[in-house]
């Protein structure tokens, strides 16, 4: 009987090939369930460098972001004020038309903001107010500026009343694009100049100054309220940097001191000593270096200096980044006195012994002071080899409410005090 053949039987067939995963770099991305990630001390030498690198350029690209869509939307607001101005102008259209296309973009584009008809005013304003714009590094004040406020448009406190009306003389055609500082600001910033500020020159400089300190609105407007512009710079100022230090320092030196400072952040008694104004000052850290401007790092106060057998403490002591130099602030309660300088002069020859290194410049000292007879500054400064100025500052004092027979008759609070600690638990209400 013949054997039955075993029936073959069909080889498997192949699994199919794997295909790998190309990454962005052209190499196989590995399976990412096995991979094992390192603890920091197993990281090699230079990933902190690399990831700092690469967390830069992340944010430099979303802040180049941000400022694009920034420079977009200041540049719509602009043009859409040129348009409502050159079709007021040509056409006599009044400001009923500016509420209907208001009305009108609002249903066209309804998850947008910004198409109110009080921003349609603003845009408007912020054309018209920024008829030339100005070139030069400081401002005029506005009392250098007489014809600023009647040339200047009331911003929004009468639209429909300006809409409807012809436009008045001094409204000059501004360029098709907005002044470069501006286009730079958030437009809450903008809308803040246009408020605050008549002269246009004025606002274009406070618009450099917040681009290039990176001022949020509310600092803004601090500084356009303490009138910074009067206050910046070698205007009024009461220094011998110009014969102490070479001439870019010293210009430099003299654009980063202001006089008076705006210390009115501080409550003091019309006594107190110059210890209270410090630790007013240092408990305000903030407010104080945003005062003091950009470029100065605190180092400290009543800094302990050993010279001879003796010690000295400085009152606050700063580096600034700019000037590349130690800055000694000397702080006074009352008028300037000739002594102060020759004080400051030993400071400054004992911080340049000991603390300044081979790269650094010369150390500045500023004598601040509630009060100074200009004349009597100038003579003491005058030559003193060490550079320093001396500037007034301004604080809010302290003053008491009660009239003085009404103070009297009250119980001091010592005897309040001893009352209550002698009085049982049982009478004292809760």
């Amino acid at each position: 009987m013949p054997r039955k053949r075993p029936r073959p039987v069909a080889p498997p067939s192949p699994a199919p090939p794997v295909v790998p995963t190309v990454s962005a770099l052209g190499k196989a991305a590995p399976d990412e369930a096995a991979l094992v990630v390192p603890t920091r001390d197993q990281l090699p030498a230079g990933y902190a460098t690399f990831l700092a690198d690469v967390a830069a350029r992340v944010r430099a690209a979303h802040l180049r972001t941000a400022v694009a869509v920034n420079r977009g939307l200041v540049t719509l607001y602009w043009e859409i004020g040129r348009e409502i101005v050159r079709r007021q102008r040509a056409e006599g259209w009044g400001a009923e038309i500016v509420a209907r296309l208001a009305d009108d973009l609002r249903r066209e584009f309804p998850g947008a903001r910004g198409f109110t008809r009080r921003n349609l005013y603003y845009a408007r304003a912020f054309y018209l107010g920024y008829p030339a714009p100005s070139a030069a590094p400081e401002p005029p004040s506005e009392a250098d500026t007489p014809g600023a406020r009647a040339a200047a448009m009331p911003i929004v406190q009468q639209p429909v009343a300006r809409m409807g009306a012809a436009a008045p003389t001094g409204e000059a055609d501004a360029g098709d694009v907005p002044p470069e500082p501006l286009a730079l600001l958030p437009w809450g910033h903008n809308i803040l100049l246009l408020e605050q500020l008549d002269a246009p020159a004025l606002r274009l400089w406070y618009a450099r100054q917040a681009v290039t300190h990176g001022w949020s609105r509310n600092v803004l407007g601090l500084q356009v309220q303490s009138r910074l512009h009067e206050r910046q710079g070698p205007a009024d100022q009461t220094t011998n940097f110009a014969t102490t230090l070479p001439p870019a320092q010293s210009d430099l030196a003299r654009a980063v001191v202001k006089d008076p400072y705006n210390f009115e952040f501080l409550t003091v008694a019309q006594d107190a000593h110059e210890r209270h104004v410090e630790a007013g000052l240092v408990a305000h850290m903030r407010q104080f270096l945003l005062e003091l401007g950009i470029g100065f790092l605190y180092a400290g106060n009543q800094y302990r200096l050993q010279v001879g057998e003796r010690e000295f403490f400085l009152d606050l002591l700063f580096y600034h980044k700019r000037l590349r130099c130690w800055v000694v602030l000397d702080l006074k309660t009352g008028d300037f006195e000739p002594e102060h300088a020759g004080k400051m002069h030993f400071y400054l020859n004992a911080v340049d012994a000991q603390l300044r290194d081979a790269g650094d410049q010369p150390s500045i000292g500023l004598i601040l002071c509630r009060g100074k007879d200009r004349v009597v500054a100038e003579w003491a400064l005058r030559g003193m080899t060490s550079p320093m100025g001396v500037a007034e500052y301004r604080v809010t004092e302290r003053t008491d409410a009660l009239p003085a027979e009404l103070r009297a008759a009250l119980p001091s609070l010592e005897a309040v005090r001893a009352e209550l600690e002698a009085a049982p638990l049982d009478d004292v209400e809760p």
